[in-house]
């Protein structure tokens, strides 16, 4: 039980921070309430028009691409600080990573994808 000691001991310090940090935003904020407060607003633009607009679908198969290129980045750079110890099964294993999202990579590309029109 003694090795777990200092983990309970900052627990209970994060969880003392977050409940006076929250207490603290809550009794010091602002209360008055007006009109504008509660308007929607777009970047300090009135909102024209309906709420429920049509997006061209590119911009979902960029999000696509940018998640498929964010899980990469996510999983290589832990892999890249641990590569000794894992040795040739977490490098094949990683190449085969690679080699899937290579190939995501070749799909969009010659989908076009990754040509903003």
């Amino acid at each position: 039980m003694t090795g777990y000691l200092p983990v309970v001991v900052f627990l209970a310090l994060i969880l003392a921070f977050v409940a006076i940090s929250l207490v603290g935003a809550w009794l010091l904020r602002p209360t008055r309430s007006y009109a504008a407060k509660s308007e929607n607003y777009e970047c300090g633009a009135q909102p024209i028009g309906e709420a429920w607009v049509q997006f061209p679908v590119g911009f979902y198969l960029v999000a696509l691409v940018f998640l498929v290129f964010d899980t990469l980045a996510v999983f290589l750079f832990p892999w890249a600080l641990t590569i000794r110890v894992l040795g040739v099964g977490g490098l094949s294993a990683m190449f085969g990573f690679i080699g899937i999202l290579g190939l995501g990579w070749v799909y969009a590309y010659r989908e076009g994808l990754l040509e903003w029109k």
